[in-house]
């Protein structure tokens, strides 16, 4: 790739703007930088930004077909290669206040042995780490190196909120077997966010394999085998992601079971109050018309008896039930 100077990186909304310095650290971007193999360059966008964006419309430094892409038009996880520049486009964990309704992030890069742009809106928590890491002089010192931690630290995050989803499911199984049936709307988003990670979280596994298996120019081998690592800690974590779901439809089946038998309980007591009331409705309605020759009509305690019988054929029906087991 051609030489990238200090110049050609002044941009005034950076978020990070750093030079690897090949030992963990980072050196400031200057005029007099120059961007090499050893030392690679590393600028860190915000493409919301007014500056940002028009820089990355207007640089020389990357590739038209990718400028698109590292404006926040592309979402997919994919990755794209024209000359010796690489696009990545990945996804994240949203630890942000307002992850609930949206529980990704995308983060773009464009990466070649001596430079590296990446973008993104939202904060990624993976930058972050990766920062305080160089601030240690315990970072990344090369452009794969680089790639490398980063994903590392999207996958452990990605990993913990698979984990933190698994043991929400776990709860409500347990949940379950005291009957007690969540609130209505938890099953219906613990299952978007899955569905959502698993269709994102998929391609970039592929993602992650592809890196693995192409001879990159800036990555070198114990780079590449790191990759494969990573790729297939997040294999596990797909398949582990895969029985959430299998597990989140078996509870949605249980608590349908319990609504319906709930309801069946309902309807099979009303129906046994319904029995148990209905010769008494019967014979309060016979001897309640108002004509002549009701039985007892002119004798003072007829009232009373009338009131044993209707409790003896009470207390008759409820036998008759106990001994049908239907009580």
């Amino acid at each position: 790739m051609d030489k990238v100077t200090g110049k050609q990186l002044a941009v005034t909304q950076t978020i990070h703007a750093y030079q690897l310095d090949g030992k963990g650290g980072v050196l400031p971007i200057t005029d007099k930088t120059e961007g090499t193999a050893a030392q690679p360059c590393w600028l860190h966008l915000d493409y919301e930004q007014p500056e940002s964006m028009a820089w990355l419309n207007n640089t020389e430094l990357l590739p038209d077909s990718f400028k698109e892409a590292l404006s926040g038009e592309s979402c997919r996880p994919r990755v794209s290669r024209q000359g010796d520049g690489t696009l990545i486009i990945l996804r994240s964990i949203n630890l942000n206040s307002e992850s609930i309704p949206d529980p990704l992030v995308t983060l773009r890069v464009f990466i070649t042995d001596n430079l590296i742009v990446s973008t993104r809106h939202r904060p990624v928590q993976a930058i972050d780490d990766v920062v305080a890491e160089l601030g240690k002089n315990a970072g990344p010192t090369h452009s794969g190196d680089w790639l490398v931690d980063i994903l590392d630290s999207l996958t452990d995050q990605v990993s913990d909120f698979i984990d933190d989803i698994h043991g929400q499911v776990i709860e409500l199984e347990d949940g379950l077997l005291d009957r007690a049936v969540p609130g209505r709307g938890v099953i219906a988003l613990i299952r978007k966010q899955l569905i959502v990670l698993r269709r994102h979280l998929m391609p970039q596994r592929d993602v992650f394999s592809r890196l693995a298996s192409e001879r990159l120019p800036w990555m070198s081998n114990d780079d590449r085998h790191r990759m494969q690592d990573i790729a297939e800690r997040l294999g596990r974590g797909l398949d582990d992601l895969d029985a959430t779901i299998a597990r989140t439809a078996v509870i949605v089946d249980e608590i349908n079971a319990l609504l319906a038998d709930a309801m069946n309980r309902r309807t099979y007591t009303m129906s046994l109050m319904a029995m148990l009331f209905l010769p008494a409705t019967f014979l309060t309605g016979l001897f309640g018309v108002n004509l002549g020759g009701i039985p007892g009509g002119d004798k003072h305690g007829a009232f009373t008896i009338f009131c044993i019988c209707l409790v003896s054929v009470v207390a008759g029906i409820l036998w008759w039930f106990k001994r049908r087991k239907w009580l």
